[in-house]
C-alpha cells in the first residue's frame, strides 16, 4: 500500500490538540483502509506531519475530513526507504507522536541535512585508474561513516563522489561534519600518496516536496552549499548557525552567494574546525 505524509500548518495547536486528533483519526481510520502510522509535531514551527499508509491520497483526506476536518494542505507519496533514512525509525509514544530514540522527548521533525563530496575524483581517476579512484572512495565513505556513527547521523544515501545525511540535531551535524575535516587531515598527514580533500554543506528546514524529490529545498540548498564550498571547507545556511548559537560551535560570515536554483543570494557561513 502507498506510504504518504501530510504537511498542516497548525499554529496555536498544544501536543494534547494534536494527540487528540490523532485518537480521532485512529477511531474512523479503518472505514476508509487507511493507518495513520505515527507523526512529528513541531510546536514552536506550528508544524504537524502525518506518516500514513492509504490506497490513495483522498482515503487519507477522507479519514482526517471525517475524524475532526483539518485535511492537510500537502498530502505526497513518499518512498519507504527515503522517508525512513531521512527521519529516521523513530518510535512513537502512548498519543502517536514519534519521539527522540535517546530523550524520549518528541521529534519535532525538522531536519538538518548534510551533503559531502570529494573533491577532484573524476581527475583522480583519469590521472590514477578505477582502481585508485575506488581506494580514495573507500576512505572518504569509512571516515563519513565513522563520523555519522558517533554523531547521531544517518546516511540517506551515497551520490557517488559523496553522501547525504540527515540528522536531527544541526549541532550533531555541525560536529560530524569538523569530525570528517579532521579525518582527513589525519588521513592525508599519515599518507604519503594522493591527499583526500572533501567539501560539506549543511542546510536545516521542514521535510517538503519539490519537483518531485522529497525534501525538496532544504536538501537542495544544502547541495548547492556543497558545490560553492571550498576543499576541506564546511559551508551552511545562516538557519544552521542561529540553531547552534550557544553550543560551542565557531562560524565566520562566508556572505552571501549566487545559488543555482535559488531567487536571491544566500547567506552563507563557514564552520570554523576547531572541534
Amino acid at each position: 500500500m502507498p506510504l504518504y505524509m501530510d504537511i498542516h500548518t497548525v499554529d496555536g495547536a498544544t501536543a494534547q490538540d494534536i494527540a487528540k486528533a490523532h485518537l480521532a483519526d485512529m477511531d474512523v481510520q479503518a472505514n476508509h483502509d487507511v493507518e495513520y502510522l505515527k507523526y512529528w509535531f513541531n510546536q514552536d514551527c506550528g508544524k504537524l506531519f502525518c506518516l500514513v499508509e492509504a490506497p490513495s491520497a483522498e482515503a487519507a483526506h477522507c479519514v482526517h475530513r471525517e475524524a475532526h476536518g483539518f485535511v492537510a494542505e500537502k498530502l505526497i507519496e513518499v518512498d519507504p526507504d527515503l522517508i525512513e533514512g531521512f527521519m529516521g525509525t523513530a518510535e512513537i509514544n502512548e498519543a502517536g507522536a514519534a519521539v527522540e530514540p535517546e530523550s524520549g522527548k518528541r521529534d519535532p521533525g525538522v531536519r538538518t541535512v548534510m551533503f559531502t563530496d570529494v573533491v577532484g575524483s573524476t581527475d583522480h581517476a583519469s590521472q590514477f585508474g578505477d582502481v585508485a579512484a575506488m581506494d580514495l572512495l573507500h576512505v572518504h565513505n569509512r571516515i563519513v561513516r565513522e563520523a555519522l556513527s558517533s554523531n547521531r547521523g544517518r546516511e540517506v544515501k551515497h551520490t557517488g563522489d559523496g553522501i547525504m545525511a540527515a540528522f536531527n540535531s544541526a549541532s550533531c551535524a555541525v560536529r560530524c561534519a569538523c569530525q570528517i575535516q579532521a579525518g582527513f587531515k589525519e588521513h592525508n598527514g599519515e599518507n604519503d600518496g594522493y591527499d583526500v580533500n572533501v567539501r560539506i554543506g549543511i542546510s536545516a528546514g521542514e521535510p517538503v516536496e519539490d519537483n518531485d524529490d522529497l525534501f525538496g529545498s532544504t536538501v537542495q540548498l544544502a547541495a548547492r552549499l556543497c558545490a560553492s564550498a571550498e576543499p576541506g571547507q564546511v559551508l551552511v545556511s545562516s538557519v544552521i548557525a542561529d540553531l547552534c548559537l550557544g553550543k560551542g560551535l565557531q562560524f565566520a560570515d562566508a556572505g552571501h552567494r549566487e545559488l543555482k536554483g535559488f531567487l536571491t543570494p544566500v547567506h552563507t557561513h563557514a564552520v570554523e574546525i576547531t572541534c
